[in-house]
Parts: C-alpha cells; sequence; structure tokens
C-alpha cells in the first residue's frame, strides 16, 4: 500500500509545486490537508513555507488541532518529517520576523535578519547557493554536497551546532539545513533546485528513521 505523506496547507506554502516536485521523486500518496486526523494517520509529513515568520507560525496555529496533531505524529510517532523555507524555520523556538513570535520550539534556537559582513551583498539571499555539510552532522543522509535555490531574508540560528546540518554563505555563514532524529529542515526549495533536490526527496521518500 502506498505511503500516505500529509503536505500541510495551512496558506502558506507553495503546495502545487512542492506536490509535483513529490510526485516527480516517485510519491504515489500525496495528500495536500489541513485536516488533523488526516495528519496523525500519515507515514510522513511534509510542512511547506512562504512568506513571514509570523504570518506562518499564526496561520499554522489557526488551523484548530493542527500543531497537536503534528506533535502527537512527528516527536511521538516519530514519522520522518521535512520542513522546506519557513517551513523549517518554524522548528525554531521563536522568529524575530516583525515581532517575537514562538515557533514549535522542536529544534531550540530563532530565526533573525540576516546581516551579511559585507555590505555588497545585498539581502534578500536569492538564488542558487552552494549546500555544505557540516563535519558534525548527526549521520542524516538526506542532504548532499551540491548546490540549490534559495529565497529568504530571515535565518536560523540553532542553540546547538550539532542541529545545525548543513550551511551556505551568503556574505557570511547561513543555516542551510537542520536535524534533529527524525526532523529535518531545509532552508532552500527542492522543488526549485532541480535535480538536486529531487535527489532530496527521492531520498526522504526512502528514509527509515
Amino acid at each position: 500500500m502506498a505511503e500516505r505523506i500529509a503536505l500541510i496547507d495551512y496558506g502558506a506554502g507553495n503546495l502545487h509545486s512542492v506536490h509535483n516536485a513529490l510526485k516527480a521523486a516517485g510519491a504515489h500518496g500525496v495528500k495536500v490537508t489541513h485536516n488533523p486526523d488526516l495528519v496523525r494517520k500519515a507515514d510522513r509529513v511534509v510542512l511547506p513555507g512562504v512568506g513571514s515568520f509570523k504570518a506562518c507560525a499564526e496561520g499554522l496555529r489557526s488551523i484548530e488541532g493542527m500543531v497537536d496533531a503534528l506533535e502527537e505524529r512527528v516527536l511521538l510517532g516519530g514519522v520522518p518529517f521535512l520542513g522546506i523555507c519557513v517551513g523549517m524555520q518554524l522548528l525554531a523556538t521563536r522568529g524575530l520576523e516583525h515581532a517575537e513570535t514562538p515557533g514549535l520550539d522542536w529544534v531550540p534556537g530563532e530565526v533573525r535578519l540576516i546581516e551579511p559582513t559585507d555590505p555588497s551583498v545585498k539581502v534578500p539571499h536569492m538564488g542558487w547557493n552552494d549546500v555544505a555539510l557540516t563535519p558534525h552532522a548527526r549521520g542524516h543522509a538526506l542532504v548532499e554536497e551540491g548546490e540549490a535555490y534559495f529565497l529568504h531574508s530571515y535565518h536560523f540560528h540553532a542553540d546547538d551546532g550539532h542541529d545545525i546540518l548543513a550551511m551556505t554563505d551568503h556574505g557570511g555563514g547561513l543555516v542551510a539545513a537542520v536535524a534533529r532524529d527524525n526532523i529535518v529542515g531545509v532552508q532552500f526549495h527542492p522543488e526549485k533546485s532541480q535535480a538536486y533536490g529531487l535527489g532530496l526527496l527521492e531520498r526522504f521518500l526512502e528514509w527509515r528513521v
């Protein structure tokens, strides 16, 4: 039987492109959903995100029971989870975009404005950039070295460096991916990263925690 993959719809994600990318990677049971009961039955969970941290966090919490369902299925149930762009940032304790806003606090840290050390470097960080694995990454095989497509003005600052899976550079180091147990988040957009992104999604669909 095909796995049930919950692609969370909370009004703040590039759902069509992510859905198509998952299908291209070999997924057959993708459900775009805002139904917490479907999330509780999912074998894998994908949380996309486009826009501000504040708007995304509020959108997710506006769906009654959704955060509880995510915590039950991902934190307690241990199913593979992938957060994309702001969906990755929401894993943090808090975000500082527009106002301090609580995140899910699954990977302790905060999301701050990118402040390049080189004034010639522009924000937002937009376009293709290297993804470099950290030497202390905790054995996750989902993210590989390569180039991916980024589009963001805020970045994840993890409390524990061991939660950082990969870095990129844009006038200074920026977190490209975080990982903890069955949870992985990527700042870049796999659905816009061509063969590199498709490879990541294929590995996510095969990932056994």
